[in-house]
């Protein structure tokens, strides 16, 4: 691997958002995206099964690049549950941009040789 590469890969994080609607995944990435470079994003598409289904909202933001605007408190219809993977600085410092716009609480932390995993719970402030 080039050093370029491996120097993308300790920015990137990607967010995981689970147990929450549609609107409060968007706010969430919404205060992102006004911080950071959007990579990637995988929204689910039209559900075609009957019954309870667990829905997951996936973005990946770089943590390099971005407009880097003010965050404010942000509105939640209710909680929403955050998995935060990526290198450590570039963990830390989403985890510290999401504490500008919504209450969170550390669930638990993952730590590998490269990576790490911070599991969050937001709140509205």
């Amino acid at each position: 691997m080039s050093a370029v590469y491996d120097l993308h890969i300790d920015t990137d994080v990607t967010v995981q958002l689970s147990d929450c609607c549609r609107e409060d995944a968007q706010a969430v990435f919404d205060v992102l995206d006004r911080v950071y470079q959007l990579e990637d994003m995988e929204t689910p598409g039209p559900r075609t099964a009957e019954g309870p289904a667990t829905t997951v909202w996936v973005a990946t933001f770089d943590t390099a690049g971005g407009r880097r605007e003010d965050v404010g408190p942000t509105h939640l219809t209710a909680l929403v549950g955050a998995t935060l993977t990526g290198g450590y600085h570039a963990v830390d410092e989403v985890e510290r941009v999401l504490a500008t716009g919504f209450d969170v609480r550390s669930l638990q932390s993952v730590s590998g040789d490269q990576e790490t995993e911070a599991r969050l719970l937001l709140a509205s402030r």
